[in-house]
């Protein structure tokens, strides 16, 4: 079983010619949808007493709601608007509700998960979660700039308790105090990360393990319509990839990475979760064997 820690949120995404308010979304959510793909799921999180029904249940066919406890008070909420080429995001505000009280408890039937990803949140919550496992075989994290540059200490020791790391591009730089890339892997893997993952948005990405870099270039959609938890729809399918293999070995990470970027693809072309909730998995071996027919030279 892979568990997924993080936020679940309801989000209002400003795209050119379109607000979306109140839709269901989250790290967490996103991940654990694209995960469940994969492999069953468990979603660990919070929502408040204003969480409609109809998210709970959408969230219910993909994945097990165990660890997701209702409290009383106002859901996380998120509002963010992308500029008309839908290249750059502008947070307009975060509102942290429910997810400012104490940690989420991990349910007994999750503490046996072999597969752990800790999206991005508070990075002590997400250490305190990570030792209610019993002994994960492999456990990955996220992060974003607000928790770099409020709580780096404990960004950086988060890295140091996990095994392997992906993140943003923008935000590797701005926790390592690096600029290039390759550099800042290097940084992360000398912190005990034994895999480093660098999200390059609509240029792929960038796997950093033993020394070695494998770059990966982005899959080509040409359509991109909301590019909202693509980046947590890229790590969810990294993991659930490795828990549907039951590996850990470079070789299983190197096709979980390039599985990531074709999920990430088909997640930003359209709205929020959408998506996500009608993908099969036959839908995305065809695009990933088209991936495979890109990049082979």
């Amino acid at each position: 079983m892979l568990a997924v820690f993080g936020s679940v949120s309801l989000d209002t995404i400003r795209t050119p010619g379109r607000v979306n308010a109140g839709i269901l979304g989250g790290s967490a959510a996103y991940a654990a949808v694209a995960a469940s793909r994969f492999a069953k799921t468990g979603l660990l999180g919070v929502t408040g007493s204003d969480f409609p029904a109809r998210y709970e249940r959408e969230l219910a066919r993909h994945v097990d709601l165990d660890g997701v406890e209702r409290r009383e008070g106002r859901t996380f909420r998120y509002d963010a608007e992308y500029d008309r080429h839908l290249e750059s995001r502008t947070t307009r505000s975060v509102e942290l509700g429910v997810n400012s009280g104490r940690r989420v408890r991990v349910p007994e039937g999750y503490r046996r998960s072999r597969f752990v990803y800790l999206a991005t949140n508070d990075p002590a919550h997400n250490i305190g979660v990570l030792g209610d496992f019993d002994s994960p075989r492999l456990s990955m994290c996220d992060t974003i700039d607000h928790w770099i540059r409020t709580r780096r200490a404990d960004v950086v020791r988060m890295v140091r308790r996990t095994d392997a790391v992906v993140i943003n591009a923008e935000e590797a730089r701005l926790l390592t105090r690096e600029h290039d890339l390759i550099r800042c892997a290097k940084k992360m893997a000398s912190w005990g990360a034994t895999y480093v993952i660098i999200k390059k948005d609509a240029h792929g990405a960038l796997l950093y393990h033993g020394g070695e870099v494998y770059p990966y270039p982005a899959f080509p959609t040409g359509r991109v319509v909301d590019p909202t938890g693509a980046g947590d729809s890229f790590a969810g399918a990294v993991m659930g990839y490795l828990a549907s293999r039951g590996s850990t070995g470079l070789a299983a990470m190197r096709r979980a990475v390039a599985y990531g970027n074709v999920v990430g693809s088909i997640t930003v072309e359209a709205r929020g979760l959408r998506s996500l909730s009608g993908l099969a998995r036959r839908d995305i071996e065809a695009r990933m064997r088209r991936y495979g027919r890109l990049t082979r030279f």
